[in-house]
Order: structure tokens, then sequence, then C-alpha cells
């Protein structure tokens, strides 16, 4: 995907979160750190340009709820949670770049819960490319990109990368 794919996708997605949740009426998006925060940023930008409404829009670290920590050498690095918004009864949009495995999910969902009981969470990827582990399954998918188990989705955002691009790699161009 290049730039102009990516805010495709971003807008039509917007505009299916608007239509499913008949407005804005107590919804707010979650992001999980890193690039999930970035999308979930651009998604309360579309909904502010579409509905005139502002969405509260957090930021979930889903570090310490990871189910690998214990078979890494390295120590964790926590960047922190900011939900400065109550979530209960909430209709909450997760919000995360790649959906693989189904692992980074199930963390976030185990982290969002520690903050409340949503009335419902819906899910959001920008790219979903198989290979899942776990029953998770997106509500709204910017883009499905079949992968081999080898390779790899990198998605790069000008916030943090300086371009708008997804590509994908061989495990060895990690």
């Amino acid at each position: 995907m290049d730039a102009e794919g990516i805010e495709r996708a971003l807008t039509r997605v917007t505009h299916e979160v608007l239509e499913r949740n008949r407005g804005t009426d107590d919804l707010v998006l979650v992001g999980v750190r890193s690039r999930g925060v970035y999308l979930a940023r651009r998604l309360q930008e579309k909904i502010r340009g579409i509905e005139a409404a502002e969405v509260p829009a957090g930021i979930i670290d889903i570090t310490l709820y990871r189910d690998d920590l214990s078979r890494s050498d390295q120590q964790p690095e926590v960047k922190g949670t900011h939900i400065d918004f109550p979530i209960d009864d909430k209709r909450v949009v997760l919000v995360d770049d790649v959906l693989f495995t189904g692992r980074t999910i199930r963390a976030a969902l185990d982290a969002l819960m520690d903050f409340g009981r949503p009335r419902n969470v819906q899910l959001f990827i920008l790219v979903d490319r198989g290979h899942r582990e776990l029953p998770i399954r997106a509500d709204y998918v910017g883009k499905n990109l079949p992968t081999a188990v080898t390779e790899s989705v990198q998605v790069r955002l000008l916030e943090s990368d300086g371009r708008d691009e997804v590509v994908i790699a061989c495990a060895e161009e990690r």
C-alpha cells in the first residue's frame, strides 16, 4: 500500500465505523502502541471532519500483558497507557496496524479490561495478514494482505517513519 492507499482505507473504515455505530455517541478510540496510536489519531481527525464531533482517543501499552515475556532475555520497555476517559459502557474501537497471530490483540483486550467494562469492543486493523493462532477477527480491515509465515509486513507511517507505506519483506530483510 502506498500513502494514497492508506488514506483511502482510513476514509472507508471511518465511514464504516460511523455507520455501524450510528454516529459517535459513546464511541471511543484506543490505539495499541505504537503505530495503532497514530492510526487512532487519524481516525479521530477523520471523524471530526465528517461528523464535526470530538471522539476521545487513548493509548494502550500491552508490554506487560504479552504472553512471551518469560521467553525473552530482554527487559520489556513500558511506555505507558493513557486512557483519560471512562470506557464503562462505551463502544471501544481498538486500533492496531497489523493483525497476524492475534496475540497482540489478546494482550490489548486484557489490558483494556483493567480500565473498565465497555459495552463492546470493535477492532480496526490496517492490514490483516492471516496466520491466526487465536480466534480473533477484525471488524474493520483496511486491506487483507495474504502472506507467507516467513514474510513480515512492515507498516510505515509518516508520524514515526517519515512516510506512509505498507511493504512485505522476507524474514531476512526485517
